[in-house]
């Protein structure tokens, strides 16, 4: 029986699915990045320091990292995805809104913690709806276009205006209140149209012999113990850069307020772009060999913040080589889900998540920040840089899970057999 994922129908189930879960992780990433937009009109008001905005992001990155772990793998010994969707996206929704309630750190800290709590899920589990759903020649690209250029485009580019706006207007208590609409209406779409199980079935290949769901078992599996190393330098590299190139280009390079923006503009605008653009490669060279080259390329971006001089020019170089994100899918969904069999998915990229966020998200912020006190802020994206290399260097071992490689493989084997046969038959 032929998936309605796989038709040729563009509102196929397929579709559908990648709308609804694009807009999902989306607004988790509008949610997550409001804080940094509206910290300066928070931070008079709360008298909150800049060393306690740190705080609170270690605070949801670290919930995060460990309930996205602790629930793809309970996720997975259940077999339900959907409910616990539902639940993740009604409760980073509240506590978002909740956040416009806080009269001090204390709050704000627990509610974000909060926030993570929810939040941290909601990749896992909607990687492993949106691997089962799609045809395998748009794996990658599908899997991307949901992570990658969703939260470049709603976190990067449109959330920061919008909620500036609304800040600017009303204030930033009602930024956060509003939060929770969209939050709300893509819970009813998820329980509206998403589907437990795909139609027809799942279609991602079972080639694995993991027998368990045990994280040890999953650990035993090369591609997965290789994506959570690369998960963990890989985050140092984008977190990083994110908490420390606007500082750095204001005070180390002396870029005016608007310069910097244009290059951050051109930084949200990369995201999106390479975001989608590196899985749909990976689809048709492979994952390891993509991998290998954008993270090399990714290494470059802090270096070209070290030494271009020009805004333009900076912001066309930081276009051209922040392709990390686009990265941050192959690892961190797309060679796990097709290395593990889909019962162990939601657990294994959980944990990919989890290492990541508790390395690269919690503790490389705090490392890079007391570095960059005693060395200078050029410290920061020398580390930034050293984390996209590292990662580069252990793709080198990754086993290659693309399916139209695979398939060209298998048929170039069978073709030299093929000729090996005859040609032994003509010797004799």
């Amino acid at each position: 029986m032929k998936s309605t994922s796989s038709s040729g129908r563009w509102w196929s189930y397929e579709n559908k699915l990648l709308a609804i879960l694009f807009l999902t992780f989306g607004f988790v990433f509008f949610d997550r990045l409001a804080l940094s937009f509206l910290f300066p009109f928070m931070s008079a008001e709360l008298h909150l320091t800049n060393a306690q905005l740190g705080m609170v992001s270690s605070a949801l990155a670290l919930t995060w990292a460990l309930s996205g772990a602790a629930t793809g793998a309970w996720s997975d010994a259940r077999g339900t995805r959907k409910p616990l969707l539902i639940a993740a996206v009604l409760g980073f929704s509240v506590f978002s809104a909740v956040s416009g309630m806080v009269t001090g750190f204390a709050g704000l800290l627990a509610f974000r913690a909060l926030m993570g709590i929810a939040e941290g899920p909601v990749l896992p589990l909607s990687q492993s709806l949106m691997a089962e759903s799609s045809t395998p020649s748009r794996r990658g690209l599908n899997m991307g276009l949901l992570q990658g250029s969703a939260a470049g485009l709603l976190g990067a580019m449109i959330g920061p205006p919008v909620v500036i706006h609304i800040a600017t207007t009303y204030g930033w208590r009602e930024a956060f209140y509003v939060s929770c609409i969209p939050g709300f209406l893509i819970a009813w779409g998820i329980w509206r149209w998403v589907r437990e199980k795909p139609p027809g079935g799942t279609q991602l290949a079972q080639a694995s012999t993991l027998p368990a769901t045990s994280r040890w078992a999953l650990l035993k599996e090369r591609n997965v113990l290789l994506c959570v190393l690369i998960s963990c330098f890989f985050l140092t590299w984008f977190v990083v850069i994110i908490s420390f190139a606007p500082t750095f280009l204001v005070s180390t390079r002396h870029f005016s307020p608007t310069d910097m923006g244009l290059v951050m503009s051109c930084l949200g605008a990369a995201w999106v772009v390479w975001g989608f653009v590196v899985p749909a490669i990976s689809d048709r060279i492979g994952r390891k060999p993509t991998m290998i080259l954008f993270a090399l390329v990714a290494a470059l971006c802090p270096i070209s913040l070290l030494y271009v001089d020009s805004a333009y020019a900076l912001g066309v170089l930081v276009f051209l080589t922040y392709t990390g994100l686009g990265c941050f899918t192959l690892f961190m969904a797309t060679i796990p889900a097709e290395t593990v069999l889909p019962h162990a998915m939601a657990s294994a990229l959980g944990l990919i998540m989890g290492a990541g966020e508790l390395i690269g998200g919690f503790l490389a912020p705090t490392v890079a920040g007391l570095a960059a006190d005693k060395y200078g802020l050029s410290v920061a994206m020398w580390m930034s840089s050293g984390g996209a290399l590292l990662a580069c260097l252990l793709s080198f071992g990754l086993v290659e899970t693309a399916p139209a490689v695979l398939d060209r493989r298998a048929l170039a084997g069978r073709a030299a057999a093929s000729l090996g046969v005859r040609n032994a038959g003509g010797r004799s």
